[in-house]
């Protein structure tokens, strides 16, 4: 649906998307305890392509917690979108099983699954006015009457829309339709909520305040809530665990610290946030550490399990975590030695870009000082704290 420009531009000083919803007040459901479990286990779709199957999710083994917030994180075309429209009951498993709370979801078309879906586009229905698009699953349940009003309004009050049950979508903002797309799942009493990159289609801004609202909403109604975005930031500022995943299968499934901090393979670490990855002459690794030779100096490292048995490693060090500084001042010991090629000032940071016989190696500086801002063609030396540092196998599948 085609918003209206003058009013998706007013979106974000629309006090209603700005004022933070009031969940002591509003009426929000509240999740039953344990229940919510959603579990998949060697889930596969193919799809047939003209040169025979293409195989878009494979060996995919995953199971919620109740009240979970569970974010399938990975680029275009890595089978999360497919692996949440299996879940909902649009898409059908080549093999596998999928379950909730115990019970086989597969023999339930979408309509009878104990969950609610907001999508991308919000797929409101632009004849119905705000309480009837929210009323509208309820009464394919048979809801009629005070029933249907009350968990109507009721659903309305927790979003903030009781003023806007009678207005048109088309007479509503950006953030303000996606209130409406997530009242019309709330209504419905899910046991999960799934999310289809439901901001996606929003402003930078909004896009903020909408997904810290959806997460304390998430939080007041203790319930599971499967979310799939491309987005880091979204993953790691609304996530229990992230699901990363990679040409169909799972690469990784972690809180969002140790995604970040700890990632098991390359391409987690290089999807996930900036990333420095360095030449690294491996001694031994053994019980999760590993004594390596990177930067010039010896050092004794964590390493992924994985690095242990690879032919080829890597250390990941992070930007925040490069030290960078004059060659001859006495801060530069024992790092690597380089010349900057690029700075940038950007208020809150300075990235720097070094040029060192290791190659490039990208450094973020917060908050300096404005007479310790160093300049392009300045000598310096780079080093990294040992604890910043992550043996990664360079293999990649």
């Amino acid at each position: 649906m085609t918003l209206d420009p003058t009013t998706q531009a007013s979106a974000v000083d629309d006090p209603v998307v700005n004022a933070p919803l009031d969940l002591e007040r509003a009426a929000v459901p509240v999740a039953p305890a344990g229940t919510g479990v959603v579990r998949l286990t060697d889930v596969w779709k193919q799809f047939p392509t003209r040169n025979g199957l293409f195989t878009a999710v494979k060996e995919v083994d995953l199971e919620t917690t109740p009240g979970e917030f569970l974010t399938l994180l990975g680029p275009s075309g890595c089978g999360k979108t497919t692996t949440l429209r299996m879940i909902a009951g649009f898409e059908t498993p080549t093999r596998g099983s999928i379950t909730l709370d115990g019970a086989d979801m597969l023999r339930l078309t979408p309509d009878k699954r104990p969950m609610s879906m907001v999508f991308q586009s919000y797929a409101l229905f632009p004849h119905l006015n705000v309480f009837d698009n929210v009323a509208y699953g309820p009464k394919l349940q048979k809801s009629s009457g005070s029933e249907l009003k009350d968990r109507v309004n009721e659903a309305l009050a927790s979003m903030g829309l009781t003023d806007f049950a009678d207005r048109a979508p088309n007479q509503l903002s950006g953030g303000q339709q996606q209130r409406v797309a997530l009242a019309r799942a709330m209504v419905m009493r899910p046991k999960v909520l799934l999310f289809d990159e439901p901001l996606s289609n929003l402003d930078a801004k909004l896009r903020v305040q909408m997904r810290t609202e959806i997460r304390r909403i998430q939080q007041a109604m203790g319930i599971t809530a499967l979310y799939v975005t491309h987005d880091q930031d979204e993953a790691m500022s609304l996530s229990d665990r992230i699901v990363v995943m990679n040409k169909g299968r799972i690469d990784q499934v972690g809180r969002p610290e140790e995604i970040y901090r700890r990632p098991t393979t390359r391409f987690v670490a290089d999807f996930i946030g900036s990333s420095n990855f360095m030449k690294a002459e491996v001694a031994d690794v053994a019980n999760g550490r590993a004594r390596v030779t990177v930067l010039g100096q010896q050092r004794e490292l964590p390493a992924s399990e994985l690095s242990a048995d690879a032919t080829s490693r890597v250390v990941l060090v992070r930007p925040e975590s490069v030290q960078v500084s004059l060659a001859d001042s006495k801060a530069g010991v024992g790092g690597d030695h380089g010349t900057i090629t690029r700075a940038v000032f950007y208020g809150s940071n300075v990235e720097y870009v070094v040029k060192t016989e290791a190659g490039d190696i990208v450094a973020v500086v917060s908050d300096p000082d404005e007479d310790q801002i160093l300049k392009v063609g300045d000598e310096v030396v780079v080093d990294f704290p040992q604890d910043r540092g992550w043996l990664l196998s360079a293999d990649e599948a």
